[in-house]
């Protein structure tokens, strides 16, 4: 059954394949900007008023704190950083940037800072910091990660860590690009997901019976989170668009379906929890095998479904709060216009959030009983002779000591 499904996979692979990003003219908003990297070289304490109001402003460097500026309040004394381009075509080139001292980020000298460009603007005003630069400690951060991994996981870290980048590569070469060049979301996102699915369990947990009962699993649970998705997202009018990036997105590309990428990205995120599940049901019952080769599949059946509750209720919650957490200031915007939970929950908002959570929960329940009763099958069928003869009495064929 699933070589078949692996052919489909490869073929919608090879007919979908977009072969690189659509182009379009940027407009300047938002990610859609040119961006360059830059540094801070110099720092000055301003006066705000005479900056606000046009004049030259006064004061000196960050380290002269005395002097007319030292009997100021800090609130009146505003930032006058020189930035410094580091790349691109104007690599060196210098401009100042004001920061008012209730700017929620404040610049000191040598920091690495990312501005954005743009070249239809006065020669003065062409350059501006958007945001800091935060790829060192990022970088460090994921190789501590990768060291954790490899550190406790061994062999298989190391596979997991190589499963994550092919992971990361299909999504970033074939689901994005062939969504942006007008492909069916839904289509593209069952297909990479397979894909992904495919190359990731097999490759971390190896060519097994094993593993093929957790990728069958996985995908019976994502047929029905996609049925699922699309009936309710129908159902309940959610469009997609629903902050300033996926208007931004449909203002470049209207011919994406944003409904449609609501379901893909429902479909994708699901995916990496469900595999988890499924490997830890199959997994589970292989071992109580091991444990007991004389347990039929029911008998199977029974036990791992005891682990596999204890993982539900924990999996489960962790969905939630894991939405609550990464949606706290909305939540916190709701709670202070003293909103009800029904007028919380009906915004467009919220609704896509909560059918997300609700619909991957339901395929992540529904992944446990199903795994495990597949998993209970196989292994039963290919348990030894000696289990279906019943269980070896302790005394039997021992010679009795004198």
């Amino acid at each position: 059954m699933l070589i078949p499904f692996s052919v489909a996979v490869l073929v919608g692979l090879a007919v979908l394949w977009p072969g690189g990003t659509p182009s379009h003219q940027r407009t300047g908003v938002g990610f859609d900007r040119q961006t360059q990297q830059a540094k801070v070289v110099a720092l000055q304490k301003v006066d705000c008023k005479s900056v606000n109001a046009g004049q030259a402003p006064s004061g000196g460097d960050t380290s002269a704190a005395g002097g007319r500026q030292a009997g100021r309040s800090g609130q009146d004394l505003c930032a006058k950083a020189t930035i410094e381009v580091t790349s691109g075509k104007e690599k060196g080139r210098t401009f100042t940037e004001i920061v008012q001292p209730d700017a929620p980020r404040q610049l000191h000298k040598g920091q690495g800072v990312i501005v954005a460009y743009a070249p239809d603007a006065p020669h003065d005003l062409q350059y501006s910091v958007t945001d800091v630069n935060r790829r060192f400690p990022m970088a460090l951060l994921a190789g501590i990660f990768a060291l954790v991994v490899v550190a406790v996981g061994r062999l298989r870290g190391v596979m997991a860590l190589v499963a994550l980048v092919v992971s990361f590569a299909v999504l970033t070469l074939f689901i994005l690009p062939a969504i942006l060049q007008g492909s069916n979301p839904l289509l593209v996102a069952v297909i990479g997901s397979s894909a992904i699915m495919l190359i990731a369990l097999y490759m971390c947990h190896g060519l097994s019976a094993r593993t093929s009962v957790a990728v069958l699993g996985t995908l019976i649970s994502l047929v029905l989170i996609g049925l699922l998705g699309s009936l309710f997202i129908g159902w309940a009018a959610l469009t997609g668009n629903t902050d300033d990036n996926t208007g931004l997105i449909h203002g470049l590309y209207p011919n994406i379906d944003m409904s449609g990428l609501l379901l893909a990205g429902v479909i994708i995120g699901s995916l990496g929890v469900l595999d988890d599940v499924t490997v830890t049901q199959t997994s589970a019952v292989w071992e109580l095998h091991e444990a007991n080769p004389t347990m039929g599949p029911r008998g199977l059946y029974r036990a791992a479904i005891r682990i596999g509750r204890d993982h539900i209720a924990s999996v489960v919650n962790t969905l939630v709060l894991a939405y609550a957490g990464a949606a706290l200031p909305l939540l916190l915007l709701f709670s202070i216009a003293q909103s009800s939970v029904g007028t919380v929950a009906n915004s467009e908002l919220v609704a896509e959030e909560i059918v997300r959570t609700l619909v991957g929960s339901i395929g992540l329940v529904a992944s446990v009983p199903v795994t495990t009763a597949l998993a209970a099958l196989v292994v039963s069928a290919d348990r030894p002779a000696v289990a279906a003869r019943g269980p070896v009495r302790g005394g039997r064929g021992r010679r009795r000591k004198k």
